[in-house]
């Protein structure tokens, strides 16, 4: 296997390795998984695999993990068709950027996304570096985020375009979550910064230290929780992914952002992914 550093701050391609002899081979695994904790994002070619094979190099990682709003296929389960169909307007909905589940209590560790179908053009996957984007902060926000935590809703994200009596059902299913604004990563140690678009807004910004009147409280927290989601636009701490069929991203949750960028109307885009269950932020 070989590893090809894609950008000065995050992403490799590996070479001339099969992820279905990585998901039977302990050795060749163990190479993936460091090239993963020090890459972040992980990308291959030519991956003709089959789907058990996509299940059990993912199952190497963790439990798999289902999604509320997104089918997992039907001869694989715990493996989610991300199905984009052009005759479907209302399929047609993408997203920000975001660090998956993390509307979760336990949000995910990672994930291994295969290319079906995709457009010949167009529909690029982009992630950021939230371990840089934290070292990058200046000294004086660092200290000012070092204790806060946030809220994280899947009922203002996902939820939101449905039904009252629907949502409140979903809310009642997924609550929202509280995350520190800055996590540990479990196995690196690396201080992360960890908002995105679940994040809805600071749950203890509310004190004496932060607030002479009611309205601090909505300008400074808004503004501060804004500049922040903010730095996963930041170029310098990016990669972007052109995909092809049989392309695979694996990518490292717990320390990045993505953005799959809608860019592609009125084609096809089929991608199916393995996520795999994390642990509690702290």
């Amino acid at each position: 296997m070989r590893i090809e550093q894609l950008t000065c701050s995050i992403g490799a391609e590996l070479l001339d390795v099969s992820l279905e002899d990585a998901a039977y081979d302990n050795g060749l695994f163990n190479e993936v998984y460091e090239a993963l904790l020090k890459h972040r994002v992980l990308f291959l070619r030519d991956q003709d695999i089959s789907r058990q094979a996509h299940v059990d190099f993912a199952s190497r990682l963790g439990q798999l993990e289902t999604h509320p709003m997104v089918p997992t296929h039907p001869d694989a389960p715990g493996l989610v068709q991300i199905y984009k169909d052009p005759d479907s307007p209302a399929d047609r909905y993408e997203n920000a950027w975001h660090t998956d589940g993390t509307w979760r209590e336990a949000p995910s560790l990672g994930a291994v996304l295969r290319c079906v179908e995709c457009p010949p053009v167009g529909g690029d996957t982009m992630w950021a570096n939230m371990v840089m984007a934290y070292e990058k902060l200046p000294d004086e926000v660092k200290a000012q985020i070092a204790d806060l935590w946030a809220n994280h809703s899947f009922n203002s994200s996902f939820a939101a375009a449905m039904p009252r009596e629907k949502r409140l059902a979903m809310r009642a299913q997924y609550p929202d979550a509280e995350h520190p604004v800055v996590r540990t990563h479990p196995e690196t140690k690396e201080k992360v910064l960890f908002v995105n678009a679940f994040t809805t807004h600071f749950v203890n910004f509310h004190n004496k230290k932060n607030v002479r009147y009611g309205q601090d409280y909505n300008q400074t927290g808004v503004d501060l929780l804004k500049y922040l989601i903010a730095q996963a636009n930041i170029p310098e701490y990016q990669v972007r992914w052109r995909w092809k069929p049989n392309s695979i991203a694996i990518w490292d949750n717990r320390s990045t952002q993505h953005y799959a960028v809608m860019d592609y109307p009125p084609c096809h885009r089929k991608m199916e992914r393995a996520a795999i269950v994390g642990d509690k932020p702290f």
